[in-house]
């Protein structure tokens, strides 16, 4: 009796212990982190006009980085991005983007997820959830899924984004599986920005992660000879 007693406690005891050291290895992530900024430019969004016209770019700093009406030649294109944010800031501000009923939705969003450690299973859900509400609140809506840009890590500058390929990749098959499913059109956007090592061509790039002039043009080129903007 009291061996059997013993043993249970050890393996108790090894059990809380196998637990502790999982835990201690998997790197915090914290869903409540929200930009600098976010408060400011989701103010700003909401006080701008709605129109079911409206061909919404939704995501962070690499939507922000661009006039899309400007760039695509489209006076019904408007920018939902704001640097810095999240899947999880995209949930929390998506009523924003949908009340307007706008005719499409290009998202682009999770890279800096992945520099903050966020688990790609957490994030390719997050994208279900979105996919979910717009439907929901606005079910003639066009929803496109972009798929993550590749970095660069021979620039300095972003260095938690950097040497997340592995990531970026699970992501993005993820998406186009979630796409499938849920019968979202997926523009591949990643493999047009690869230079011969598989990084983000410094053609299109200052940091290794956003994109220059020459980045957006190829966006562009992207989208309007695929014809997503008609």
């Amino acid at each position: 009796m009291q061996i059997r007693y013993f043993l249970s406690c050890v393996g108790t005891a090894l059990t809380l212990s196998l637990a502790v050291s999982v835990q201690a290895q998997q790197p915090a992530w914290d869903s409540t982190h929200r930009p600098g900024a976010f408060k400011t430019k989701w103010e700003q969004f909401k006080s701008y006009p709605n129109a079911a016209s409206d061909i919404i770019f939704l995501g962070n700093s690499i939507t922000f980085g661009t006039d899309w009406s400007e760039l695509l030649g489209n006076p019904h294109c408007k920018n939902r991005g704001i640097s810095g944010d999240i899947t999880f800031g995209v949930l929390e501000r998506l009523d924003e983007v949908t009340e307007g009923k706008p005719k499409k939705v290009f998202i682009l969003i999770g890279i800096n997820d992945i520099s903050r450690n966020i688990p790609d299973d957490v994030i390719v859900n997050n994208y279900r959830r979105i996919i979910k509400k717009i439907k929901h609140d606005s079910p003639k809506t066009k929803i496109y899924f972009q798929t993550l840009l590749p970095v660069n890590n021979e620039f300095t500058q972003f260095k938690n984004h950097y040497n997340k390929d592995e990531h970026i990749a699970y992501v993005n098959n993820a998406l186009k599986q979630l796409a499938t499913e849920e019968n979202i059109t997926v523009i591949d956007l990643h493999p047009h920005f690869l230079d011969d090592q598989q990084k983000l061509d410094k053609r299109y790039t200052m940091d290794g992660l956003h994109l220059n002039a020459e980045g957006y043009k190829k966006w562009a080129e992207i989208l309007k000879q695929g014809g997503y903007l008609k």
